[in-house]
């Protein structure tokens, strides 16, 4: 009875948001002010009877009601209560659900909260918000119902994945969401001032607060899903570049942008196209990312859904909510007053350096995610973009960004003097030298990147300081004056301070432990002894613990230094019996200076049954991470909760002629139609990517049917496994699976489990060739999980990869008897189309032996 009052809440909730979404809009355009209050109580009522829909799902998940699909493909009645909890988000439906819980809660607090806002803007951008949920309440009902039901109920459920019962996890995704969908309002402000044709600043005041929030929300989910990640996956990282990861990234720079721009049109009245664009485009970015977890388009370990059904249904609302905006954003940015004048060399154009750096940076993080599939449609081929990529375009566009965070807050609006500024900053400047040069004393080998990267992180920090120590002229007058200063500088100025100084923070943590890591992989057993980082770690053996729903196998790891003990860690490797699958549970050990890192698998190679891998690592400023993720939100919130009002813009002068008015005309008719043509290409590339005739795995070969190519590679030193040369595919009578793989690859850790079960199960020929990788990074990634593979060549130039004509890594080929090539498979052998597309390639080439 409960999951029926779910999901008629949800039915009626639906009806509501038709309601809010015609009739306050309607009032608007007509000037009735009682069709226009009408958004204020259907905004509650939608909050109240979606409430009511996820309390009905939560409780089905916290008394394990097994008539429920949701609950029995996602819970288990020995689960503690924390992650049946959890469970209720931790699904496709449910997290959906918690999506639109938090859409119609945003809604509701601008209803309750914004009573100074003109009725007009309010009803509008309530009606706005209205057709967002709409969007994702017919969604739900008509793809994803979280209160479908199954007869007869089974005894028990499958569990929630493994993964996912964590604390850490458990409160990622609503911190995430609050991020994502906070911007909706944003969107919905900015989409209700273009149908009115007016942005002033009291417009931005209005604005600020929302982004404020979201942006914080999304800094703290992010970094709370890095963390995650560190200590749960166990391999040391917590920061991949993975899709789902990266579409999280991109509203927070666009997010990060709209907040300096909304500053200028409050303050100054200027930017109010950048401001209305950039709410679009980030709200925008955030739909964009739901679709790609939702919809199988682009493979990646955090995917919640591979139905490609759904995904046309999530398609078709991007390109209403999306298109929709734009093209009214188009239509109607040239009826926006201009704002004040300024010079080049002012806070406002440091502010829109900003802009356009974080903007580019969002673009190419765009670009890098969605260029595979890009590529794909128009060639057939199919690569891989990982971090190699990004490393190398992101951060240089990201250092500048950071240069310029240094000089803004010393600029004066309108025009400043850039001598006085950098005369203001030399002691910085200096200290910023200093610093590259210990850092290079201390670090001789480099790299030379991340030594600069050191530099700018201390130049922003002590800029920061030096600027919040001007404020209250600390040094310059008593300290009782400072002090007393110190009280009256607004609280969102010593937020800004905060959130700058933790971005430095943040800096030391990337670099460091980017830069500078030390890692060791190899085999143990009692008594095992290993060195690292001046720590001597001695392996004691390993226990086995019965956990609430799991085994846990549990290793104690003496650490020692300088002959005394420093500490004694416990990683743990976590068997879920009904899950059917395993979780690394990492031990660290956490000072400033850095981080001991251990985790422990059990190794898939049988010749070292009995033996352990471990993984142990000292990261240098990991912590650092965190801590100065942790000043951010903190900066966030204390200029939140600043409730002082800014001053307006001044009063408008004659516009600027520097640029010729035909071209001036020429600009304003064509710059606003760009987002919309690149939203239509995403648009196109998404509809084809969901083709249900697509198959990744079936991309033509020119090698198909013919001889495998020449090629002769020596194996990875140290693994003592044979090298690799076209003579040993030549011979075989029975059918060999040449697989390319690299350890800096993300799914091909995912591939690898699946390809060590099929080698032990199936008795498979299968050799390896590591893609344009380190020997020695490749020996310690295949030492940690197990070498399945007969002979290994080592493709350090890549060349090997191009006589194969392969477009990424994991590629697999099926070589024949006689050795032609019979198959290929684009991407990770992880599913299961995947594998009986494998399993039935073997099978033709085995009854075409001679």
């Amino acid at each position: 009875m409960i999951p029926e009052l779910g999901q008629f809440a949800l039915t009626l909730a639906l009806l509501t948001a038709v309601v809010q979404g015609v009739l306050p809009i309607w009032g608007a355009a007509r000037n009735n002010a009682l069709w226009m209050r009408s958004a204020t109580s259907t905004a509650i009522l939608q909050l109240v009877l979606i409430a009511i829909a996820f309390g009905a799902l939560m409780r089905s998940f916290v008394v394990s009601d097994f008539t429920v699909v949701n609950v029995v493909e996602n819970s288990n009645s020995m689960k503690p209560m924390l992650f049946k909890v959890a469970g209720t988000w931790g699904s496709h439906e449910g997290s959906l659900l918690l999506w639109t819980l938090i859409l119609v809660l945003f809604g509701a607090a601008v209803a309750v909260l914004g009573r100074n806002i003109p009725t007009g803007l309010k009803a509008r951008t309530l009606s706005v918000q209205a057709w967002v949920s709409i969007g994702f309440l017919s969604f739900m009902l008509f793809t994803s119902n979280p209160f479908d039901r199954v007869f007869p109920a089974p005894l028990d459920g499958n569990d929630l994945n493994p993964l996912l019962q964590d604390v850490g996890l458990a409160m990622h995704p609503p911190l995430l969401y609050i991020g994502y969908v906070g911007f909706s309002i944003v969107f919905s402000f900015a989409v209700a001032a273009l149908i009115e044709g007016r942005v002033d600043p009291a417009w931005a005041r209005w604005v600020r607060p929302w982004t404020l929030a979201a942006w914080v929300a999304l800094t703290g989910g992010i970094a709370l899903g890095s963390w995650w990640a560190y200590y749960e996956l166990g391999w040391g990282g917590w920061w991949f570049w993975d899709p789902v990861e990266n579409v999280s990234f991109m509203p927070w720079l666009l997010g990060t942008a709209l907040l300096h721009s909304a500053i200028v049109t409050e303050k100054r009245g200027a930017f109010k196209s950048w401001t209305i664009l950039l709410a679009i485009l980030t709200f925008s970015l955030s739909l964009l990312g739901t679709f790609i977890v939702r919809s199988g388009l682009l493979t990646s370990v955090h995917a919640f859904a591979v139905d490609p059904e759904r995904g046309i249904y999530i398609l078709g609302l991007l390109v209403v909510s999306i298109g929709g905006s734009l093209t009214l954003y188009a239509a109607r940015v040239h009826k926006l007053e201009p704002g004040g004048l300024f010079a080049p060399v002012s806070r406002e154009g440091g502010l829109l350096m900003n802009n356009l750096l974080l903007t580019l940076a969002t673009a190419t993080v765009l670009f890098g995610t969605l260029y595979p599939l890009f590529l794909e449609g128009l060639t057939g081929d199919k690569i891989s973009v990982g971090p190699p990529f990004f490393n190398a375009s992101f951060i240089p566009i990201m250092l500048p960004l950071v240069l310029i965070m240094g000089i803004g807050p010393f600029l004066s609006w309108k025009r400043a003097d850039l001598a006085g500024v950098i005369s203001r900053l030399k002691w910085v400047i200096l200290i910023a030298w200093i610093a590259a040069l210990v850092v290079w004393y201390i670090q001789t080998k480099g790299p030379a990147l991340a030594v600069l990267s050191m530099a700018i992180a201390v130049w922003l920090l002590v800029a920061t300081l030096r600027e919040w120590s001007s404020r209250i002229r600390l040094g310059q007058v008593a300290l009782t004056d400072s002090l007393d200063r110190l009280r009256r500088v607004p609280r969102a100025a010593h937020g800004m301070t905060l959130a700058h100084a933790g971005l430095a923070v943040c800096m030391f943590g990337f670099v460091g432990s980017s830069a500078w890591k030390s890692e060791e992989v190899l085999f143990v057993q009692a008594g095992t002894q290993v060195q690292i980082a001046g720590f001597d770690v001695t392996f004691e053996g390993v226990k086995q613990i019965q956990g609430p729903n799991y085994i846990a196998s549990v290793g104690t790891l003496n650490v020692m230094r300088n002959g005394r003990l420093v500490t004694v860690l416990y990683p743990e490797r976590r068997s879920y019996p009904v899950a059917q699958s395993q979780t690394t549970e990492a031990a660290i050990r956490s000072t400033p200076a850095g981080d001991l890192y251990a985790s422990i698998t059990e190794p898939v190679n049988q010749d070292v049954k009995g033996k352990w891998t471990l993984r142990i690592l000292y990261e240098p400023l990991v912590g650092f991470v965190w801590f100065g993720s942790l000043m951010l939100v903190l900066g966030g919130l204390l200029s939140l909760s600043d409730r002082r009002l800014r001053v307006g813009a001044p009063k408008r002068k004659a516009r600027s002629q520097i640029i010729p008015v035909a071209a001036e005309e020429i600009l304003k008719k064509f710059l606003p139609l760009l987002p919309l043509c690149a939203a239509i290409g995403i648009g196109i590339a998404g509809w084809w990517g969901l083709n249900p005739d697509r198959d990744p795995g079936a991309i033509p070969s020119v090698l198909i049917n013919k001889p495998v190519p020449e090629f002769e590679l020596a194996s990875i030193t140290g693994t003592g496994i044979p090298d690799l040369k076209t003579q040993d595919l030549l011979e075989n009578q029975e059918p060999i699976l040449v697989n390319f793989f690299a350890s800096w690859c993300l799914p091909c850790r995912a591939e690898h489990a699946v390809l060590a079960r099929m080698v032990r199960e199936e008795d498979l020929n299968l050799v390896g060739i590591n893609y344009k990788d380190k020997p020695a990074t490749a020996a310690k990634w295949l030492a940690e999980l197990g070498n399945p593979y007969r002979r290994i060549g080592s493709d350090q130039t890549g060349r090997a990869g191009i006589e194969w004509g392969i477009s990424g890594v994991p590629e697999t080929f099926i070589v024949g008897p006689g050795g032609k090539v019979i198959f290929r498979y684009v991407g990770p052998i992880s599913s299961d189309v995947a594998i009986g597309k494998i399993r039935e390639a073997l099978a033709a080439a085995r009854m075409d032996k001679p």
